[in-house]
């Protein structure tokens, strides 16, 4: 939302009947004593359990001491070597602006007109004279001194908390080194909630859940992507000329974290507990004038260090990109997840791996989404200078090929390279003439991994205006330089004069959006994933959340939070809430499913059968995504979506196949594990597809022995992309009724469309529970009839059953 103004009405958000007693923060800070080698009563959990996890992230302590050693030594070797060049070197020398006088005697007498590295070098002497008489070389060599101390000191007491870890990980969890890159993180996670038991590592609980040791690890996290969500960080900014531009930074994002969560005038007093005077609505005022002076002063700090941090920056980055530039100069073009787009698209309660795993599968589609779009102007004047550039660098190669004395030409190798690299430029703007895209159907690709897209992207995927919007996510790797380059300069204005306006806005938003949970602390409320707190009415939370408009969280975030967070995690038992939401969504998708493609057909004839019948396993998440957006059914019968009579095809087909695959935490709502057609085909004693039964038969024939985590995580993450289409499909449809109204009111079902070469229309009955076959042709099933009857008897079945089921 973009009037925070509004926050000044928000009343104050209660914990509910968990919360924790007072005094628990002096309890949680109790270490009972003689307790050397047992793990209970750990002094702060929100370390401890970062620390495992980046443990087991970074691959044990060997790497991640070595990583702290070389990053000790990385420092160092750009502090020594800047300092030579610019105090030991003689330039004239070495640029041949004056003569050497060699007076050693030589062998060959044409060596004394050449120049070697060692006589650009001054002498030891004269070198150390030229540093000692600069004062402002002492100056800095002293604070880079200073600061390299105390990362020294940091690395031993990293060392010390690391080798304690280490112990942790061997004694406790029994979980050898050298085994520790065979555990993934959802096995050492359990293996903790296991150990709780014992050992009682928090005070406050006789168990830890999934959610507990996501809500210490990502405290701040979840608060950061929850500011980002409600557009409270002033990170888009308005400057002249350039329109509408995302500037968020790792030194801006730095200097946030310092002033609201561990600096030493944070508003949290440790790292578990928000300082009480923020709670309170007596002193907003007061507390919003005293957050201002402390961005006011940490703004200053930032002007006055800006002349040594930009210098730092600089060096690191040249010595970093320079001879990745030299080597390949299209790197330049190729592009990353911004910063922005990291904390945009995360979840509540999605740790890094997960994080970078899913942006990491969407960025083969984004990518060829940014690359459909191409400027004829651009093109033509590419085209011309690769062929001006070109012809150039021909004739210098030849050149040097006939002679080679032609190097010695002065800057004829700078040319060489300056031109190879406008070529290499120019080509990138240079579209492939064989190659077509379809932006609609590439958006709809990245949406099933990246699971955000705002409304407005929706049939303006050809727009320049979403290009742009889809590059402040996907940034150029020059952009992403030069943003951090300027970051010293920029970073103090932004500070001073955008985010102190938001100072009562924050310690608003603070204390609105606080909640102390049992065992935990405080922690940001959305990170609860809370549907009647946070919940938006358009996407599928209407009846069942009391949030009003400044409460719910924008884009979904709620509601695919919680999806995203139960299927990585599927011992996990969701509150009363989010349970009756997950069986009602359950209940859609078997709703939308009997209106959709046949699993059969839709196996039988998409891409996902090839993919299962091959011996690469590791395509066949891709092939599943592929066989709901573009299968032949929908692409034969030549069904637009937007046809009144037909619901959208990605919704059928998404339903159809999430009706197949295991019921993964919807069993939690319901007795009924199933094991459908399509998780018959990827058992690993069955490679083919043979089953021929309905969705809805399938479901009611149930498996008690199908476990959920046996899936692997390639098809977990493939079911949650699923999941993601088909809730925005619905929330596209809550949102714009009027668009999409007669699509569920005399919806055809898709398992009884048969493609011909020619379409016949029929009439359409008007209820759903009564389709009336369209006959196309060529796709006759056996026993059509048979399928039909049980489809009506295990959708009454389930109706009678579980209690829940709503109808379109």
């Amino acid at each position: 939302m973009a009037n925070f103004e509004a926050y000044r009405e928000y009343q104050r958000i209660e914990s509910g009947e968990d919360d924790s007693p007072p005094g628990e923060e002096d309890l949680l800070l109790h270490v009972p004593e003689g307790l050397k080698d047992s793990w209970s009563h750990i002094k702060n959990l929100d370390n401890f359990f970062t620390r495992i996890y980046n443990f087991h992230q970074k691959n044990g302590f060997a790497c991640m001491m070595l990583s702290e050693f070389f990053e000790l030594i990385q420092f160092l070797f750009v502090v020594i070597f800047t300092t030579f060049l610019v105090n030991c070197v003689d330039y004239d020398v070495l640029f041949a602006n004056r003569a050497v006088n060699h007076t050693e005697p030589v062998h060959n007498p044409l060596d004394r007109n050449k120049v070697t590295l060692p006589d650009a070098i001054l002498p030891g002497l004269e070198c150390t004279q030229r540093i000692q008489g600069n004062s402002w070389n002492i100056f800095l060599l002293i604070m880079a001194a200073i600061f390299w101390i105390y990362r020294l000191v940091k690395v031993f007491r990293n060392f010390l908390n690391y080798w304690e870890i280490r112990q942790f990980y061997v004694q406790a969890l029994k979980i050898r080194m050298d085994e520790l890159c065979n555990f993934t993180w959802q096995e050492v996670q359990d293996r903790l909630i296991s150990l709780q038991q014992e050992q009682q590592m928090c005070v406050h609980k006789k168990e830890l859940t999934e959610l507990d040791i996501y809500h210490r690890i990502l405290r701040f996290k979840n608060y950061m992507v929850a500011m980002i969500n409600k557009s409270l960080l002033p990170v888009q900014l308005q400057p002249p000329l350039l329109g509408n531009v995302v500037f968020f930074t790792q030194g801006l994002k730095y200097n946030f974290e310092l002033i609201l969560f561990w600096g030493p005038w944070s508003l949290f007093q440790n790292k578990w507990s928000l300082h009480p005077k923020y709670k309170r609505n007596t002193n907003r005022l007061e507390l919003a004038q005293q957050l201002s002076r402390v961005i006011l002063l940490v703004g200053l700090a930032n002007l006055l260090l800006c002349p040594f941090i930009l210098v730092w920056q600089v060096l690191y980055a040249f010595f970093s990109y320079t001879e990745v530039i030299r080597r390949e100069p299209g790197s330049l073009g190729a592009r990353r997840w911004s910063l922005y787009g990291r904390m945009y698209l995360r979840h509540f309660n999605e740790l890094d791996h997960e994080l970078h795993g899913r942006l990491g599968h969407g960025y083969k589609p984004t990518s060829k989404y940014m690359n459909s779009f191409t400027s004829p102007l651009l093109a033509v004047f590419a085209k011309n200078m690769a062929f001006f550039s070109g012809s150039v660098l021909a004739v210098l190669i030849a050149l040097t090929v006939y002679d080679e004395d032609v190097l010695t030409v002065q800057h004829i190798l700078t040319a060489i390279t300056l031109l190879g690299v406008v070529i290499t430029i120019t080509r990138s703007f240079i579209p492939d003439e064989h190659v077509m895209w379809c932006p609609e159907q590439l958006l709809q690709c990245m949406l099933a991994h990246i699971h955000y897209m705002p409304d407005h992207w929706r049939g303006s995927a050809n727009k320049s205006e979403t290009r742009e919007e889809v590059a402040q996510l996907f940034q150029y790797k020059a952009v992403f330089i030069l943003e951090e380059l300027l970051s010293p300069i920029v970073t103090p204005f932004i500070l001073i004069f955008l985010l102190r306006n938001k100072s009562l806005e924050i310690i608003d938003f603070f204390r609105n959006f606080t909640v102390d949970v049992v065992g935990v602390g405080d922690i940001c409320s959305f990170a609860e994933m809370d549907i009647r707190r946070h919940g938006n009415p358009t996407w599928m939370s209407q009846g069942q959340t009391e949030a009003s408009v400044y409460q719910q969280a924008e884009n979904g975030k709620t509601e695919l939070s919680l999806m995203h967070f139960t299927m990585k995690n599927p011992h996990w038992q969701p509150p009363q809430e989010s349970s009756v939401f997950i069986s009602q969504l359950k209940e859609k998708v078997k709703h939308h499913a009997h209106v959709g493609p046949s699993t059969h057909l839709l196996l039988s004839q998409a891409p996902l059968c090839t993919s299962l019948q091959s011996i690469n396993p590791m395509t066949m998440p891709d092939n599943l995504l592929a066989s709901v957006m573009a299968h032949p059914i929908l692409t034969a019968s030549g069904l637009q979506a937007g046809e009144p009579h037909f619901i959208q095809p990605s919704t059928a087909a998404a339903a159809s196949v999430l009706a197949s695959l295991p019921p993964s935490q919807l069993a939690h709502t319901s007795p009924v594990r199933s094991r459908g057609p399509l998780m018959s085909s990827m058992s690993p004693y069955s490679t083919t597809y043979h089953s021929d039964r309905s969705v809805n038969d399938s479901m009611i024939h149930s498996d008690s022995h199908m476990q959920r985590n046996s899936l692997p995580p390639e098809l977990v993450s493939a079911e949650m992309s699923l999941h993601a289409i088909y809730m925005h499909e619905l929330h596209q449809q809550s949102s714009h009724p009027q668009m999409t109204s007669g699509q569920w009111q005399n919806a055809v079902p898709m398992r009884d469309m048969h493609t011909n070469t020619g379409l016949q229309q029929s009439s359409h009955g008007p209820s759903m529970s009564m389709p009336t076959p369209v006959s196309l042709g060529g796709w006759q099933e056996e026993e059509e009839e048979e399928e039909n009857e049980d489809d009506q008897e295990s959708k009454s079945g389930s109706t009678s059953k579980h209690g829940t089921g709503r109808s379109q």
